[in-house]
């Protein structure tokens, strides 16, 4: 704590860890009504950020388009329209009859040609 009354960050994380302590000691001595995975639920928020799974990919991000393409006969791929959502390329292409018509997620900076057939 400083001198004019004020807390700081470190003062305030000090408090925190010190009172989830003490509650985990008190609900230890309670018979164990509560078990680890619920402690850790409770108090994993004040435990800091924790590790990812899984990497974050550009589609999470939502760094791209959702484009409907067709195909032409020589494998070429022709975007008709973006959308910047998947739901919203979805709806638009729900009715769709055409099998060269498809409908995939293209990140920013990557060419058209990736959507090409060989």
């Amino acid at each position: 704590m400083a001198d004019d009354g004020s807390f700081d960050a470190d003062d305030f994380e000090r408090v925190l860890r010190g009172a989830s302590d003490e509650i985990r000691g008190l609900i230890g001595k309670a018979g164990g009504f509560l078990d680890q995975s619920v402690l850790n639920s409770l108090f994993g928020q004040f435990a800091g950020p924790q590790p990812k799974s899984e990497p974050e990919t550009t589609g999470a991000t939502g760094s791209g388009v959702w484009a409907i393409y067709t195909l032409d006969e020589d494998g070429q791929a022709r975007v008709d329209q973006v959308f910047p959502s998947e739901l919203e390329a979805l709806r638009a292409h729900r009715d769709n009859v055409d099998e060269r018509r498809r409908v995939r997620f293209l990140p920013y900076g990557v060419p058209v040609s990736v959507l090409d057939t060989p």
